[in-house]
C-alpha cells in the first residue's frame, strides 16, 4: 500500500512564487516516475512536469517558470513554481509511478490534489 501526501497549495497574487512538496511512503521498491499534474475548472487534467530516471518533461506552459525536482532516497517531489500567472490557477495532484515490495508490482498512485489559486 501506497500514499501520496502533499503540501498545501494556496492564494498567490500573479508574479508570486509558491512551492509544492509530496511525499510517497509505504510498500516502495523503487520509483519509476514522479511528478504534477493539474486540472483547471471547466478543463482536463493535464501534465505539469515530470521525472522518470534522469529525464524531467515540463509544459511548454510553464517552461522557464517551474522547476521539479525529486529527492529519491527521501522519496519526494518539489515543485517550485516562478512567475505565477491566472491560468496556473488549478488543483495540483502529485502522481508516482511506482514498483512495490508487493503486488501488484506496478502500482500508479495519485495524491488528494490542492488547490493553487493566483489572483490579484
Amino acid at each position: 500500500h501506497v500514499q501520496l501526501t502533499e503540501s498545501e497549495g494556496g492564494l498567490v497574487q500573479p508574479g508570486g512564487s509558491l512551492i509544492l512538496s509530496c511525499e510517497a511512503y509505504g510498500t516502495i521498491l523503487a520509483m519509476n516516475a514522479m511528478g504534477w499534474y493539474r486540472q483547471a475548472p471547466g478543463k482536463e487534467r493535464e501534465l505539469v512536469a515530470m521525472t522518470a530516471g534522469s529525464s524531467i518533461d515540463y509544459a511548454d506552459s510553464v517552461k522557464g517558470r517551474f522547476t521539479i525536482s525529486r529527492d529519491s532516497a527521501r522519496n519526494t517531489v518539489t515543485l517550485r513554481m516562478n512567475s505565477l500567472k491566472p491560468d496556473d490557477t488549478a488543483v495540483y495532484y502529485c502522481y508516482a509511478d511506482i514498483l512495490q515490495t508487493t503486488l501488484p508490482r506496478n502500482l500508479e498512485v495519485w495524491g488528494q490534489g490542492t488547490l493553487v489559486t493566483v489572483s490579484s
